[in-house]
């Protein structure tokens, strides 16, 4: 079974730092992509950051400058680095890749930025 595990969110004060690991696994996992989106009540899913095979990234304008996105070699591996944490950040994280066989995409994690 083709699956994505997302681990690191929680509370977190502002101006707190966060790292948020999605791991892919099964037999068949494959990415040419990988990246975050996140949600917030009453607003629609938001790019926070993909990274390619290649290595290039892009990054939603709300978390440019805060946020780094990374990969291990193999792309079964993401990270999200989210510096300078703000009320705003509080949100469901979800990981994604992009797999010959589709999208896929992880269960979601909250992180609640508060203090």
């Amino acid at each position: 079974q083709v699956q994505l595990v997302e681990s690191g969110g929680g509370s977190v004060q502002p101006g707190g730092s966060l790292r948020l690991s999605c791991v892919g696994s099964g037999s068949h996992f494959s990415a040419r992509a990988m990246g975050w989106y996140r949600q917030s009540p009453g607003k629609e899913r938001e790019l926070v950051g993909i990274i390619v095979v290649n290595g290039q990234t892009v990054y939603g304008d709300s978390v440019k400058g805060r946020a780094t996105v990374s990969r291990d070699k193999a792309m079964k591996t993401a990270y999200l680095q989210l510096n300078n944490l703000k009320p705003e950040d509080t949100a469901v994280y979800y990981c994604n890749a992009k797999s010959p066989y589709g999208d896929i995409w992880g269960q979601g994690t909250l992180v609640t930025v508060s203090s």
